[in-house]
């Protein structure tokens, strides 16, 4: 019964519908939705859900960067190996690779330096992150890195460069070369590990889905990638005499490679599908076969010129394939909702923490 209250109570009180839990209030026959099919057994009446975000946005919004950064990914990654290579090859008395090792690292970090002023807009604005260090930051940590590696770097290949002038021209200055040559070259191969994996660690303390899911496998996966594109560019450009570690350091860095993107992508959870799919899958695909063709390759490269030549080049392709796929899959994961959403709820069954301590964005 409903009626009008007054300051007497209930008044013109009159029949109503009273409605029970689980009832359909009242309304019998074809104004009740049913909710079972004919063959029987009950039918969700409520849609599938769908994975969308206020006004079509995406939850997490994808960085702004463009090709300049997977461009500098793989030239830093190169120039570290080169300097590791140039290194070895000094301390076992093999001069062509030694060479060809410091002038590719030099000309790698030169592009690379490039790649990340063109994307940050100004020198000026790389130069302002020297400003402070701050060891819990992969960006600060990394141009510290760099700015300590550059130099040694580049003295290496200064000093490979005044080895080529006429002795009546080496004067002045250009007489120390000499002592400069190896210091310079250990000192840049010491830091050329971390200049190799720091640029993946950049990526995975972002909260773009598929970066930050791979931040276990990822340094592992650049470091291979580095060694292998380094030592194709040591098949490339040196003799066959002196080409038997960059041989072996070619097999290793794609076979750690391979197997750490494998264990990657079944860890990452679906996460992972980015990099199956569009742009990226094909990336990434034709990243395994050049770095599975040129690690075959290797094996017969100490036979022929020709084969080593192609073994080379198809491991600095599958190395630049690698990081423009891993730039590719990590945007089209912050541009799709259901990489942000899927995982949370995961790790809310879990028990685990809904929200990342790691930085918003990109």
């Amino acid at each position: 019964m409903s009626g009008s209250v007054g300051r007497e109570g209930v008044q013109d009180e009159r029949p109503g519908i009273d409605a029970t839990p689980g009832s359909s209030g009242g309304r019998t026959g074809r104004g009740r939705r049913r909710g079972r099919r004919r063959g029987g057994g009950d039918r969700s009446m409520v849609p599938e859900a769908t994975f969308t975000s206020y006004y079509g946005r995406p939850i997490v919004k994808p960085s702004p960067w463009e090709a300049d950064i997977p461009a500098y990914l793989f030239a830093g990654g190169l120039a570290a190996g080169s300097s590791l290579i140039a290194a070895g090859a000094d301390l076992t008395n093999r001069p062509t690779l030694r060479r060809s090792g410091r002038l590719g690292a030099i000309a790698a970090l030169t592009f690379s330096m490039v790649a990340l002023v063109h994307d940050l807009g100004r020198p000026a604005r790389f130069v302002n992150m020297l400003r402070v260090a701050k060891l819990t930051s992969p960006m600060s940590v990394g141009t510290w890195i760099l700015s300590f590696y550059g130099p040694f770097a580049a003295a290496a290949a200064a000093t490979e460069l005044v080895a080529m002038l006429p002795a009546r021209h080496r004067v002045g200055p250009l007489r120390l070369a000499p002592y400069v040559d190896r210091p310079a070259g250990v000192v840049a191969a010491l830091f050329a590990p971390p200049v190799a994996a720091y640029t993946a660690v950049l990526l995975a303390d972002t909260a773009t889905p598929s970066w930050h899911a791979a931040y276990k496998e990822l340094p592992f996966v650049f470091v291979g990638s580095a060694a292998a594109a380094s030592a194709g560019l040591g098949l490339v450009t040196s003799p066959l005499s002196e080409t038997g570690p960059v041989r072996r350091l070619a097999l290793g860095g794609a076979v750690l490679e391979l197997v750490m993107e494998h264990r990657m992508e079944h860890s990452m959870g679906i996460a992972a599908e980015p990099l199956h799919q569009g742009q990226a899958g094909r990336l990434m695909r034709a990243a395994k076969v050049l770095t599975l063709a040129g690690a075959a390759a290797s094996l017969l490269a100490g036979r022929s010129r020709t084969v080593a030549a192609v073994s080379g080049a198809a491991l600095l392709a599958g190395s630049a394939c690698t990081r423009f796929g891993v730039f590719e899959a990590g945007q089209a994961s912050a541009r799709d909702p259901r990489y942000t959403v899927v995982p949370q709820r995961e790790r809310l069954e879990r028990g685990e923490p809904v929200r990342s301590d790691r930085a918003p964005g990109a």
